[in-house]
């Protein structure tokens, strides 16, 4: 079995991460099918029967988007997507402020004072002001929140909802009633409508805490990444190697095995290698814990991102890139971020579930509502009610992002932690024992 990563785009909940574990679980050949929501990355081993190309258009034709994941792939850059959200959060809040205060001002009664309405905004003297300017308002939150609507809507003509449907359902039902009730207040008149149809103000904050909680989530898987990102920082960009007895800075990346390196004393070790000439005394700490510098001589060994401490060496490259030790450690952490643990899986397959049962659910309980009080307004809002608290992100997301914040926070600490199911069965530990460097 060959072990191949892949990076996808597109997932939005768990949901979605779990509907490609089951179908790519169904092809013949793969095996250890894996998806972590946190870090988008897919793991699957390959036997003999399924290629890589087979698992991509498997991928594809379900409407994600699909990278094999290179050795030097260690991360996704987070930031535009934090940025991006960030800034539709904000645009959303700020029209949502007012749409809130003017739609449910009217309704607050239990103060012992009213707060203060416009009167060009009253739903008694001016109905269809009172529309149209929620209407307005509404609008550019919509623009916000789009791809709530392209992904939940393609989820569900594909037949496979997520928790993005559960939200596009629900705001575009209260949104395209509230368009319903305007159009009857536009031709009939009637201000009762105003006060009792009128639902932008639920599309408008549904979209806005929804961003707000995309956001967070952005904001907390990016956080949970820095800890790779350090590790990648331990280790120089360039290296000095001696091309006819000249030294020549160049790219570690342009670095092949047998390459003479020179290193200076205050510099990094840039790979991994053996010592041909000079003495000095190197800091492994951040690769071994042991704070004492250790003398190397010729033949020794010296590792990537390690410090030269005092004298001049020249060494020969034997590993490089995603063979030294650091890019081991890097791939252990990524392994580990990676992982799924006991309790991760049970969260995925309660969430593969969830979403069809939720549609289900609301939709009956908005047709027998319907059919016992004939009340479509009531019947509508008891449809939107059950969707939109039905949108539990958190369940799928909430597991890999501790677990990506745990074992990145212990790589920072010099902790490396194998997988996710050691860090759940950690808690049953009763006895630590450190040896002398730790």
């Amino acid at each position: 079995m060959a072990r191949t990563m892949f990076i996808i785009t597109g997932m939005s909940c768990a949901a979605c991460s779990a509907r490609i574990e089951t179908r790519l679980r169904g092809l013949n050949g793969a095996a250890g099918v894996g998806v972590n929501l946190a870090t988008a990355i897919l793991t699957v081993e390959l036997d003999s029967n399924l290629n890589k190309t087979d698992i991509i258009a498997a991928v594809e034709k379900m409407g994600f988007g699909i990278t094999e994941k290179k050795e030097d792939m260690t991360v996704i850059d987070n930031d535009k997507e934090a940025r991006g959200l960030r800034i539709k959060f904000i645009i959303s809040a700020i029209f949502c402020l007012p749409l809130f205060y003017i739609s449910m001002a009217p309704m607050i009664t239990f103060l012992p004072f009213s707060l203060p309405s416009p009167i060009i905004f009253c739903p008694d003297e001016n109905p269809l002001n009172f529309a149209i300017f929620q209407l307005i308002l509404t609008i550019p939150i919509v623009i916000a929140g789009y791809k709530f609507y392209s992904i939940g809507f393609k989820r569900l003509v594909r037949l496979a909802p997520n928790m993005d449907s559960l939200i596009a359902l629900g705001t575009a039902a209260a949104f395209l009633y509230s368009l319903y009730a305007t159009y009857l207040i536009i031709t009939t008149d009637h201000a009762h409508i105003a006060h009792q149809s009128i639902y932008f103000e639920t599309t408008g904050v549904i979209i806005t805490l929804m961003l707000l909680g995309k956001s967070l989530e952005s904001l907390s898987k990016g956080r949970a990444r820095e800890a790779i990102m350090k590790l990648i920082e331990l280790a120089p960009k360039t290296a000095f190697v001696i091309v006819d007895g000249v030294e020549k800075e160049i790219n570690i990346s342009d670095v092949q095995i047998g390459d003479i390196i020179s290193v200076k004393p205050g510099a990094k070790i840039p790979v991994d290698g053996l010592v041909t000439n000079g003495n000095t005394a190197v800091d492994e700490s951040m690769l071994t814990g042991e704070s004492m510098p250790v003398d190397k001589h010729a033949g020794d060994g010296v590792f990537a991102a390690t410090l030269n401490t005092s004298g001049h060496i020249l060494f020969r490259a034997d590993k490089i890139g995603a063979d030294t030790a650091l890019a081991q450690i890097i791939r252990l952490v990524e392994d580990a971020q990676g992982s799924k643990a006991p309790i991760a899986r049970l969260a995925d397959v309660i969430t593969s579930r969830f979403v069809p049962v939720v549609c289900a659910v609301a939709l009956t309980a908005g047709v027998i509502w319907f059919f016992s009080t004939w009340n479509i307004e009531f019947a509508l809002s008891v449809f939107i009610a059950v969707l939109i608290i039905s949108c539990p992100c958190a369940l799928g997301l909430a597991t890999p992002t501790a677990i990506m914040a745990a074992t990145g926070k212990g790589a920072e600490n010099g902790i490396l932690i194998k997988d996710a199911e050691a860090l759940e069965t950690l808690r049953k530990t009763s006895v630590v024992v450190f040896d002398k460097t730790g």
